[in-house]
């Protein structure tokens, strides 16, 4: 079995304790490889390693250009390793390999590129309205690298959370300290060799292996770090902000969800269902902005219903390694049992269980449960409130628009939605009626580099992705500059001086 290793101060090392864990695949329950397990004193190293770099100014003080080229080497060696990154991305997290080798890596590869090239054309000045009074001055703010940042990304997108928290950090002329999720750690860590082979300096960019109990208190909780990047449940994002207030830490955290789905009346039906299972079905449901609460209209129910029905037919579970293979399991034991937990959930509240709702028979390994839809669900059962992170669809009947919104906007959350509608400008009206940080219309899940992405409410803190994400990294420093060169006219210094 590959034993890996962790990335601290340009140089790959194990845990300073030697202890170690085995990564499993979710399809087969199998180990992959052996990751160091993090003690707090490796995570204090990592610390310091980037709180040196970043204070030398090795990194911080390179031109925005310079980083970037240093970053695009990063990113040719990204593109060189794509088809291995895809496989093992399928092996460490339980997607397919359809969906790693055609989203996942080839989409988190050009988030990168896209990143880094647009940081490197952020200004770092920042022009404010001319003032002339009390006198005129010339005035403006100065956009600033934060310094040590660290990043905590989660096990269901781990080369893409680590792209996310990577590119924009480093553009920006920050060093981070990255977190893979204990169960998910080895696209990070072949990140960490693409840094290592772009030469980098040392303690820019460092990769910890361990426990969130462990390195994640560390890293929320240092004095040395400037700022926390969480992409979690909204549980964890509630700790983390909690460790980091008493160093008062700028923290952006993306959280939790429980997207709703609205089919209007109008909708194309061929686009709707499939947008509606793909909303939820898409990487077996464990996605922060799953569309998992889907609102149908009581004229058009049955329809839709039928022809979901026979749509899930279609969702082909099996080998991950198999390109036929379009859902593959949850991440865990735990997290299966988690997920077959709240089926019981529904089926004691009430809802009917439209179809799914068991293990597949034909395997006889891997943590897999089959497509499931309920029914017959009020917005107020556990199922239709409280993030599963699994294949589990809750579809609630409406009998008119108002109350679909109504229903939609009672969540805690506000991360993702979507509408299905012909009538695209009525679409976009209601999109703007609904308390979410990301509304698609007639699709599901794209997110495009360029735009920002984040929840409302307890969905989470700040955004990512965009010029909005990379302003994230900065810090904001107003200049003033007096244009009066008259000490006469300077009458407010002699608020505290008498001359006479």
């Amino acid at each position: 079995m590959d034993r890996k290793r962790m990335f601290i101060d340009g140089r790959f090392c194990d845990s300073e304790s030697g202890e170690t864990r085995a990564t499993v695949n979710p399809a087969t329950e199998e180990p992959i490889a052996e990751v160091p397990v993090a003690t707090v004193g490796d995570a204090r190293r990592a610390i310091e390693a980037a709180r040196r770099a970043f204070d030398s100014g090795v990194w911080s003080g390179m031109s925005p250009a310079d980083r970037a080229k240093a970053l695009m080497r990063v990113f040719a060696a990204l593109k060189e390793r794509e088809p291995d990154l895809a496989e093992l991305e399928a092996r460490d997290g339980g997607s397919t390999i359809r969906k790693t080798s055609m989203m996942d890596i080839p989409v988190g590869i050009e988030h990168f590129r896209l990143l880094v090239e647009l940081g490197e054309k952020v200004p770092a000045y920042e022009p404010l309205p001319w003032v002339d009074f009390p006198f005129v001055s010339w005035n403006f703010v100065n956009r600033e690298p934060i310094g040590v940042c660290a990043g905590i990304i989660p096990w269901n997108f781990p080369f893409m959370m680590a792209v996310w928290k990577t590119a924009p950090a480093l553009i920006m002329g920050n060093t981070l300290v990255l977190k893979p999720a204990s169960d998910t750690p080895l696209t990070a860590l072949a990140l960490a060799e693409c840094a290592a082979e772009a030469d980098l300096p040392p303690g820019v960019f460092n990769v910890l292996t361990g426990s969130g109990s462990v390195v994640g208190t560390e890293l929320a909780t240092s004095p040395l770090v400037d700022k926390v990047a969480l992409t979690g449940s909204t549980a964890t994002g509630r700790h983390v902000m909690r460790l980091a207030a008493d160093t008062v830490k700028k923290v952006t955290l993306e959280l939790g969800g429980k997207s709703p789905t609205i089919v209007l009346e109008d909708a194309d039906l061929d686009i709707a269902v499939d947008g509606a299972l793909f909303g939820t079905f898409f990487h077996a449901g464990q996605v922060c902005e799953s569309g998992t609460r889907c609102f149908v209209p009581a004229s058009i129910y049955d329809e839709f219903m039928a022809r979901l029905r026979e749509r899930v037919g279609h969702i082909k579970l099996g080998d991950t390694l198999d390109f036929e293979t379009t859902m593959g399991p949850v991440v865990s034991k735990a997290q299966l049992e988690t997920v077959t937990g709240y089926i019981d959930v529904g089926k004691k509240e009430g809802a009917r269980l439209f179809c799914g709702g068991c293990r597949p028979g034909h395997l006889a390994k891997g943590f897999f449960v089959e497509p499931t839809v309920f029914e017959g669900v009020s917005n107020d059962m556990r199922i239709a409130r409280e993030e599963i992170f699994g294949p589990v669809l809750s579809v609630i009947r409406y009998e008119d628009v108002d109350s679909a919104i109504a229903m939609a906007n009672d969540s805690v959350y506000g991360l993702g939605g979507a509408v299905f509608s012909r009538d695209v400008p009525g679409a976009i009206a209601l999109a703007k009626r609904l308390r979410t940080g990301t509304v698609w219309i007639n699709d599901y899940h794209l997110l495009n580099a360029l735009a920002p992405f984040g929840g409302y409410k307890q969905s989470g803190v700040g955004r990512e992705l965009g010029p909005h994400g990379l302003l994230e990294y900065t810090q904001v420093k107003h200049i003033h500059v007096d244009l009066t060169n008259d000490r006469k006219k300077k009458f407010w210094y002699d608020y505290i001086f008498n001359d006479e």
